[in-house]
């Protein structure tokens, strides 16, 4: 059952999505993460969906930033441990390099780019805090492919000490904990303030409506599929009863069953 809207932290998708479209705690945010200052930040879409064709699958992406530096950021909140976080992080990437491709981009020009997952769980098991991978040659790993891309897996279980006390306050706060500096107060009070927002709460609720629908609606085309596979296993069963008992053609079996001549004459084979 999906909470309430006045129960939503910062570690619930939309909660941290909203939060994160303001650069005022956004850039913070990633200047955390990877230790670097960065000048400001630009959002192309607010939340963007990047749709590479009409038979691709899209990939909506909760924070989709650029720095102005030729360097995109892409951030995921992620509380489920039943997905499959590798091998997402590699599709995100992908489409972030053909999505700007698609704009007339040369390969060349291809921006430097972080896909960062802030999950509340320890995806590895090793304690850490977070886990960065980049391409690098198996046979000497001080030797980098230099693609510019890099993946970042955040954990707010961590039990390590391999993180600054900044960034172990901010994973504490995503957490759960009471906030302990000025930037994760500032973030308690964002959370708030989200909360009291009608807007929000009527984007949340219509949120919420929509995924029910399209949960309904699977859930009616499954036991639909279900009835009709029944359904034709039952003709199968009788037919094939049919056959064995050697008493009837297989034009009658076509007509008692309710399976075409060619479909008989193949269960006949």
């Amino acid at each position: 059952m999906e909470k309430a809207f006045e129960e939503l932290q910062i570690k619930d998708d939309f909660m941290f999505s909203v939060i994160m479209r303001n650069p005022k705690f956004c850039k913070p945010f990633l200047e955390r993460v990877l230790g670097i200052k960065i000048s400001y930040i630009e959002y192309p879409k607010s939340q963007e969906t990047i749709d590479i064709s009409a038979d691709a699958k899209s990939v909506r992406l909760d924070i989709y930033v650029e720095d102005g530096k030729e360097t995109v950021y892409n951030i995921e909140m992620q509380t489920a441990e039943n997905r499959n976080i590798p091998k997402r992080s590699r599709y995100y990437q992908g489409m972030i390099d053909l999505n700007i491709l698609e704009k007339g981009e040369n390969y060349k020009d291809l921006k430097r780019s972080f896909v960062i997952f802030v999950c509340t769980f320890d995806l590895f098991g090793e304690g850490r805090h977070i886990y960065t991978f980049e391409n690098r040659c198996i046979q000497n790993t001080e030797l980098g492919l230099g693609d510019g891309t890099a993946k970042i897996i955040l954990n707010t279980k961590g039990t390590m000490n391999d993180v600054t006390p900044e960034m172990k306050k901010l994973l504490d706060f995503i957490d759960g904990k009471e906030p302990e500096d000025d930037f994760t107060r500032e973030l308690e009070e964002a959370v708030q303030s989200v909360r009291k927002n009608e807007k929000w709460r009527v984007d949340y609720m219509t949120l919420q409506m929509n995924y029910q629908e399209k949960y309904e609606q699977g859930m009616e085309y499954g036991i639909e599929q279900g009835i009709e596979q029944g359904i034709k296993q039952g003709n199968r069963q009788s037919a094939l009863r049919m056959l064995e008992a050697g008493k009837l053609s297989p034009e009658e079996i076509a007509l008692y069953s309710g399976l075409s001549l060619e479909q008989v004459l193949e269960l006949e084979k």
